[in-house]
C-alpha cells in the first residue's frame, strides 16, 4: 500500500514536472520568436520632392534608402521590407498629417529624412506618441537637445557641428577675424550666434555682421561691407537659394580671392549648381564626400547609375540610417521602436557613411566630419569632382558633447 502511494505520489510528481518544462520551453520559444506587427516592416521616406530641397534629398534619398532595403535582400525577420515616400511640400501640417496616415492606418514603423526642421519636429513629437521611429536628417540641434525623444535620431549633421564646431576648427587654424554675413530670420540668427560664440572662445574676434532680407537678388551693398571689412573669414549664415546667391555675387565681386569664404549649410548640389567658377575657395564641414575612399566611391557609382549625380550627405545619411534601422531590428528579433531604439544605440554604425559611428543616449549619431575646400575649375578632374578634404575631424571635437546636452533622456 505505502509503495503503491508513494509510487503514484512520484508519478504525480514527475508529470508536474514535464508539464512545467513543456510550458518553460514554449515560453522561450515564444520570446526566441521574432515579433512582427502587421505583415511587413514599414519604412517611410518623408521630405521635399519637388521644391528648395528636391536635390539635395527628395528622390535621391528615397533611391539611397532603397539601396539600403536591398542589401538586406529585401527582407527582415522573415517579412517584406515596404518604401513608401511622400513629398510634404516644406509644410509642417501636410507633413504631420502624412506621418499620422502612415503610422496609424498603413503600418509604417519609422520615418526618416525632413530636411526640414519643422516638418522634422512635428514628426518626431508624433513618432514620440504613437512609440514609431522618427530618424532625423535635417539640422537643428534641439532634435537631440530639449526635443529629443526615446524613439528618434539624428544622423549626417547639427546646427552646432556646422556652425559652432566650422568656426572652432578655423579659429584654431589661426582664422581668428570674421565678418559675418547673415540671413535675417531665425536660421541665419542661430548659425551667426553659434559662430560668434566660437570664435570669441577661440580668442578670434567677429569684427562687423550685416543682415540681408530673405530671398535678396542684390547682395551688393552687403558684400562690399564685407569686402571692406580687415576680416580674414567671411561666413555667410545662410543656406539654399540665398546662399548660392551670396557666393555667386561675392565671386564677381572677386571676394573669393581676397578673403576665405565660409558657410555652415553647403551641399554637393549646391556647388554643382554655382559652378566651380564661383564657388572655388569655399570651405565647410560635411558629413560626407562621394569620392572620399573606395567604400565611398563603389556605393556612390551604384548611387550614380540609378540617379545620374553624385549622393549629397543628406543622401548618404539617409542609407545608413535606413540600413541601421534594419541591423537593430534584425538583431533585436522586433519592430517595436523602443526596444528597436535601444538596440540602434548599441550597434555601431559601421558602413560607407560612418567607421564607428555610436548613436548616443540623446539620440545623436555622433561620426567623423570633414572641413573642405572647393576646388578651383584647374584641380578639378571632371563634373562632381568638387572638394578637397582638409581636415578630417571626430566626431567627440565637432559634435555638441554629451555634457552639454539639453535632452531630458540625458539629465534623468
Amino acid at each position: 500500500m505505502i509503495a503503491n502511494t508513494l509510487r503514484s505520489q512520484a508519478n504525480t510528481w514527475w508529470s508536474r514536472l514535464a508539464i512545467a518544462a513543456a510550458i518553460a520551453l514554449q515560453v522561450n520559444c515564444a520570446a526566441a520568436e521574432p515579433q512582427v506587427s502587421g505583415d511587413a516592416v514599414k519604412i517611410g521616406i518623408l521630405n521635399d520632392q519637388s521644391g528648395l530641397y528636391a536635390d539635395l534629398a527628395g528622390p535621391g534619398s528615397v533611391e539611397a534608402a532603397r539601396m539600403a532595403i536591398e542589401e538586406f535582400g529585401g527582407t527582415v525577420l522573415g517579412k517584406k521590407i515596404e518604401l513608401v515616400f511622400a513629398d510634404h511640400q516644406n509644410k509642417a501640417d501636410i507633413g504631420a498629417a502624412k506621418a499620422r496616415e502612415w503610422f496609424t492606418k498603413d503600418g509604417v514603423d519609422v520615418i526618416a529624412d525632413f530636411s526640414n526642421s519643422s516638418v522634422g519636429f512635428a514628426v518626431q513629437s508624433l513618432a514620440k506618441d504613437l512609440n514609431k521611429i522618427a530618424l532625423i536628417t535635417a539640422a537643428s540641434s534641439d532634435f537631440t537637445g530639449k526635443a529629443c525623444t526615446e524613439t528618434s535620431a539624428q544622423w549626417v549633421y547639427t546646427s552646432y557641428s556646422n556652425g559652432f564646431g566650422l568656426a572652432k576648427i578655423m579659429a584654431a587654424a589661426g582664422y581668428d577675424s570674421w565678418f559675418l554675413v547673415t540671413v535675417d530670420y531665425a536660421f541665419g540668427h542661430a548659425f551667426a550666434n553659434d559662430i560668434r560664440k566660437a570664435v570669441t572662445a577661440g580668442g578670434g574676434a567677429v569684427l562687423g555682421e550685416v543682415r540681408f532680407p530673405l530671398n535678396s537678388a542684390d547682395m551688393s551693398s552687403f558684400l562690399l561691407q564685407a569686402q571692406s571689412s580687415k576680416a580674414k573669414v567671411v561666413a555667410f549664415s545662410a543656406a539654399g537659394s540665398d546662399m548660392a546667391n551670396a557666393i555667386k555675387q561675392a565671386a564677381e565681386f572677386g571676394l573669393n580671392q581676397q578673403k576665405t569664404l565660409v558657410a555652415p549649410a553647403v551641399f554637393l548640389t549646391d556647388i554643382h549648381a554655382l559652378g566651380l567658377d564661383k564657388a572655388n575657395g569655399l570651405r565647410f564641414i560635411t558629413a560626407f564626400y562621394w569620392d572620399r575612399n573606395e567604400a565611398t566611391r563603389a556605393w556612390s557609382q551604384r548611387f550614380y547609375a540609378r540617379r545620374n549625380a553624385m549622393p549629397t550627405m543628406t543622401q548618404a545619411g539617409v542609407y545608413s540610417a535606413v540600413r541601421h534601422y534594419l541591423k537593430a531590428v534584425e538583431a533585436a528579433g522586433t519592430d517595436d521602436a523602443k526596444i528597436v531604439m535601444a538596440k540602434m544605440k548599441d550597434l555601431p554604425v559601421d558602413d560607407m557613411f560612418s567607421q564607428g559611428g555610436k548613436v548616443r543616449a540623446d539620440g545623436l549619431m555622433v561620426h567623423d566630419m570633414y572641413l573642405v575646400e572647393v576646388k578651383k575649375p584647374s584641380e578639378s578632374k571632371g563634373p562632381w569632382d568638387y572638394y578637397r578634404i582638409i581636415q578630417t575631424i571626430p566626431g567627440d571635437q565637432i559634435f555638441q558633447p554629451l555634457s552639454e546636452s539639453a535632452c531630458p533622456l540625458v539629465r534623468s
